[in-house]
């Protein structure tokens, strides 16, 4: 992991770009502007990923990534997720305690693929890794699995620049399939999961890995 002050120079740069001890309500103009350097954030970094890809593509003839998916969360989110951790309704608690706001998903179609992608993003020039978590290795009890990653990105504005937290999801084209199934039962219908549907989604986590780990091996044959 880099050791370096990105965090700390990226929390008083948007201090001084933005007044954030405002509560969230209040100034509606401010909530725009800090979403824009999100976005900006995601934009610097997604440009990054798609060279990554091309550079891959044409001088390897390797897919080393299929495809990239980029998100912003909604204020109602946001909110109810800060509501949850029991904090303050300000830009400040926001940005200290909310490290998911802007999210990059990379999906791949090989295991190995996801360290890979994982070691080239920390050698990417600028970029702090502030929190990693492998749930490749290590994957929730629900059965999900991929690879976290807390980054700070610089957004190079005219008067300075602001280090932004983005979080980035590596996976393989089975867990994201896996992850999206999991995610639209659990929380995108009024049904219910109960216990019997859970313990079938744990058993077909298993076999979305067990895929991966086959198709792995049959690439390295």
């Amino acid at each position: 992991m880099k050791k370096n002050k990105s965090k700390e120079l990226g929390i008083v740069e948007m201090k001084n770009f933005l007044s954030y001890d405002e509560k969230i309500e209040e100034k509606t103009n401010t909530f725009e502007k800090l979403m824009t350097i999100y976005e900006m954030a995601i934009s610097e970094l997604e440009t990054k990923m798609n060279i990554l890809q091309k550079e891959f593509k044409v001088f390897y003839n390797y897919d080393l990534i299929d495809h990239i998916n980029t998100r912003i969360k909604s204020p109602a989110s946001i909110i109810n997720k800060m509501t949850k951790k029991g904090c303050k309704l300000t830009y400040k608690e926001m940005i200290e305690n909310i490290n998911d706001i802007a999210g990059v998903r990379i999906v791949c179609q090989l295991k190995d693929d996801i360290f890979k992608i994982r070691n080239l993003i920390e050698k990417i020039p600028g970029v702090d890794i502030e929190k990693e978590k492998n749930y490749v290795n290590h994957p929730k009890e629900s059965g999900y699995s991929s690879y976290h990653m807390i980054v700070n990105v610089p957004v190079t504005l005219s008067k300075q620049i602001i280090y932004v937290k983005v979080e980035i999801q590596i996976r393989t084209m089975a867990m994201d399939f896996w992850a999206s199934l999991e995610h639209k039962m659990k929380y995108k219908t009024d049904k219910k999961v109960d216990k019997k549907k859970s313990k079938e989604l744990v058993n077909y986590a298993k076999i979305v890995n067990k895929l991966d780990n086959k198709i792995m091996l049959m690439n390295d044959s």
